[in-house]
């Protein structure tokens, strides 16, 4: 199972070092007893689909997509053939199909540190409305 450093926890959920540690004394956030402390991937997985921060209203700033977005996973479901990987990306949500192998290939599983990459032709660039 995949654990992290307080510092990767942060910049994971787009927080503070000091926040990471403040959720882990108000027990908002699972940590282990280890020196130096490491937060269990699932916990981590399940704090950042809690901590999902809304996306600024798009008529007041300047946005243009990113295709690699770093981020947890958050969930699989998967069949003989098929599987369906959901990663938390900050106030991102990306979700891929791809084959079963491919999850145990990778060695997928729910908290695993993970890059979602997207490939298009298409780039959407968006500006407030004068």
């Amino acid at each position: 199972m995949a654990s992290y450093r307080i510092s990767e926890a942060a910049r994971l959920l787009g927080v503070s070092d000091d926040t990471v540690r403040r959720w882990i004394d108000q027990g908002v956030l699972e940590a282990t007893n280890a020196s130096p402390v490491e937060i269990p991937g699932e916990a981590l997985a399940a704090r950042a689909v809690e901590h999902l921060v809304a996306p600024a209203d798009p008529t007041d700033v300047l946005s243009s997509a990113r295709n690699r977005f770093v981020g947890i996973v958050t969930r699989i479901q998967s069949d003989t053939v098929m599987a369906q990987v959901d990663i938390q990306a900050g106030p991102h949500r990306v979700v891929s199909l791809l084959s079963s192998e491919a999850v145990r290939d990778l060695g997928l599983e729910v908290g695993s540190l993970a890059v979602a990459v997207v490939k298009a032709t298409n780039v959407i660039i968006e500006t407030p409305k004068a």
